[in-house]
C-alpha cells in the first residue's frame, strides 16, 4: 500500500494495527508527516495519550504548560509544515488558545487535540469538573471556533473516522489550525470504521482559472513591461500559496530590484543578486525604501500591509502604480481583480511573458554605500548590541535558522543578511511575547539538521522559561544558542 504522506515524505512501515480510535489517530498523524506531538496530561486525554505513544512513528513531548505545548506546535509546524499538540479539557483548551491564535494569523496547520468529556456525559444535565461549573460542555467549542477553520467534536464512534479525516485535511487545505475533541472514553474502543490501516490522504491539488490566469497575466505583463523601473516586493503569504520557487525564478527572468516586506523575511532567497533588502516604508534597509518608492510600478507578491508593516500606514506606495499578488487573486492597480488564481500558477506563467528590465537594480547600484562596520569593543566596554549582531551575522550559514522574539529583537534580526538556505521565523502579525521561546523547541525537533540561534529579549524570555528543563528532557538545547 502506498505510504507517501502530503509532504512527499514516506512513512515508517506500520506495525500491526490496533483498530481504535485512538491507533486510527496517531497512524493519521505519522502519515501527514507528524512525527513529535506536544502534551500536557489531564484526566481526559490520558487514555488517548497511551495510544498516541504507543505509536512507534510518535514522539510524545511533554511540556511545562498547555501554551508551551502550542507554541512548541507552531514551530514545528514552520518547518515541518504541520503540527500537533495535545491538552485536556477546558483547562487545557483555554489555556492553549493564544497559541492557536497565532498559528491562525500565521497560516500555520496546527492540529489541536483536546481529550474531552466522557460521550455518556453528552445530553445530560450532569456539571464537570475542569468547567466553569454549568453543565455545558460547549464553552471551549464556541472559544475555538474564531481561531480555527474547523472544529470535530468526537462523542461517538459512528462518524469519528469522518470528523477527525475532515477536520486533519482541512487543516492542510487552509493552512489553518482546526481543534479536534475526543472524548476521554472513546480512544481505545473498537470500530469497523477502523479495521484497517487508514488509507493515505490525497489532497487534490487547487488549480486555477484558465481564461482568468491567462487574462490576468496578460494585463500585468503589459503593466509592467511598459514600466522603466519597475520592482518586485516578497511578503508572508508566500508560505501559505508556496510560491517561494516560482517567486525565484520570476526574479531571475525579469531582472527587476526584489525586496522583502519586513514580515516575510526569510521567505525570500537573499542571495539572489538583485535582491535589495527589507521594504519596510521609513525603517527600510538603506536605500531599498528609495528604490521601492521612486518606482513606477510596484508587484507586492503576498502581502500583508498591516500597521506593523506599514509602519503605521505611512508607506509612500501609490495604488494606481502597484500590483497586489494574493493566494487566490491578483488586482491591477486600480482596475481589474482576477480571481481564482494561484499564486504559483500566476508567478510561473508571467515570468515567461516579463522583458528584462534591470534599470530600477543599475539606479540601486549607483546610489548603494556599503553598511559601516561597527567599531571594535573595548576590553572593559560593556558588549553593545550592534556588535553582539556583528558576531551573529559572522556565524550564520546555510546550517542554521534564526528565531526572532517580537520587539528589539525584530529590528536587530531584520538587519542580519541571511546566507543561502539559513532558515528564519518570527510572529510578526499576532505578536505574541514569548512565542519563540516554545517555538524554538519545536523548530529544533523539526529540523534536526539546524543549528538555532533564538534572539529573545529577557523579558519575553521569563515569560517562558520553564521550557529550558523541556529542551534538556529532549535534547534539543546542544543545537540552541
Amino acid at each position: 500500500m502506498d505510504t507517501t504522506n502530503t509532504n512527499g515524505a514516506t512513512a515508517n512501515p506500520a506495525p500491526a494495527y490496533g483498530g481504535t480510535l485512538g491507533s486510527h489517530l496517531a497512524r493519521r498523524l505519522v502519515q501527514i508527516g507528524v512525527t513529535d506531538v506536544f502534551s500536557v496530561p489531564g484526566d481526559f486525554n490520558l487514555t488517548l495519550l497511551d495510544h498516541l505513544v504507543a505509536e512507534p512513528g510518535l514522539n510524545l513531548v511533554g511540556c511545562c504548560n498547555e501554551l508551551n505545548a502550542g507554541y512548541a506546535a507552531d514551530g514545528y509546524a514552520r518547518a515541518k509544515g504541520v503540527g500537533a499538540c495535545v491538552v485536556t479539557f477546558t483547562v487545557g483548551g483555554l489555556s492553549v488558545l493564544n497559541a492557536v491564535a497565532g498559528a491562525y494569523s500565521e497560516n500555520l496547520p496546527l492540529i489541536c487535540i483536546v481529550g474531552g468529556p466522557n460521550s455518556n456525559d453528552y445530553g445530560t444535565n450532569r456539571i464537570l469538573h475542569h468547567t466553569i461549573g454549568l453543565p455545558d460542555f460547549s464553552q471551549e467549542l464556541r472559544c475555538f471556533q474564531t481561531i480555527t477553520c474547523a472544529q470535530a467534536v468526537v462523542d461517538n464512534l459512528e462518524d469519528a473516522h469522518e470528523l477527525i479525516d475532515t477536520a486533519i485535511s482541512t487543516a492542510l487545505k487552509e493552512c489553518k489550525p482546526v481543534y479536534i475533541s475526543i472524548s476521554c472514553n472513546l480512544p481505545g474502543i473498537p470500530h469497523p470504521t477502523f479495521a484497517r490501516e487508514p488509507v493515505p490522504y490525497f489532497l487534490a491539488p487547487k488549480v486555477s482559472n484558465q481564461l482568468g490566469l491567462e487574462a490576468a497575466v496578460e494585463a500585468t505583463a503589459e503593466f509592467l513591461n511598459k514600466a522603466v523601473k519597475p520592482v518586485i516586493i516578497g511578503g508572508p503569504k508566500l508560505r501559505v500559496s508556496k510560491a517561494q520557487q516560482a517567486f525565484v525564478e520570476l526574479a531571475d527572468a525579469c531582472g527587476y530590484p526584489i525586496a522583502v516586506m519586513p514580515s516575510g523575511k526569510g521567505l525570500v532567497p537573499e542571495h539572489l543578486p538583485h535582491f535589495i533588502g527589507t521594504y519596510w516604508g521609513a525603517v527600510s534597509t538603506s536605500f531599498c525604501g528609495e528604490i521601492v518608492e521612486s518606482a513606477d510600478a510596484y508587484m507586492f507578491v503576498g502581502p500583508i500591509f498591516n500597521d506593523y508593516s506599514s509602519v503605521g500606514y505611512s508607506l509612500l506606495i501609490k495604488k494606481e502604480k502597484s500590483i497586489i499578488v494574493h493566494p487566490n487573486r491578483v488586482t491591477i492597480g486600480n482596475g481589474p481583480s482576477y480571481g481564482w488564481v494561484f499564486m504559483t500558477d500566476f508567478l510561473t506563467a508571467l515570468a515567461k511573458k516579463l522583458k528584462k528590465n534591470t534599470t530600477a537594480m543599475e539606479n540601486y547600484r549607483r546610489i548603494y554605500v556599503p553598511p559601516g562596520i561597527a567599531l571594535r569593543r573595548e576590553n572593559d566596554e560593556p558588549l553593545r548590541v550592534n556588535i553582539l549582531f556583528k558576531h551573529i551575522q559572522e556565524m550564520l550559514s546555510g546550517k542554521h535558522a534564526v528565531i526572532a522574539e517580537t520587539g528589539d529583537s525584530w529590528f536587530n534580526c531584520q538587519k542580519l543578511c541571511l546566507p543561502e538556505n539559513c532558515g528564519y521565523e518570527f510572529q510578526m502579525q499576532y505578536g505574541s511575547i514569548g512565542w519563540s521561546v516554545g517555538a524554538t523547541l519545536g523548530y529544533a525537533q523539526a529540523a534536526k539538521d539546524k543549528r538555532i540561534i533564538a534572539c529573545i529579549g529577557d523579558g519575553s524570555f521569563q515569560v517562558r522559561t520553564n521550557l529550558i528543563q523541556i529542551y534538556l528532557g529532549v535534547r534539543s538545547l546542544p543545537n540552541t544558542h
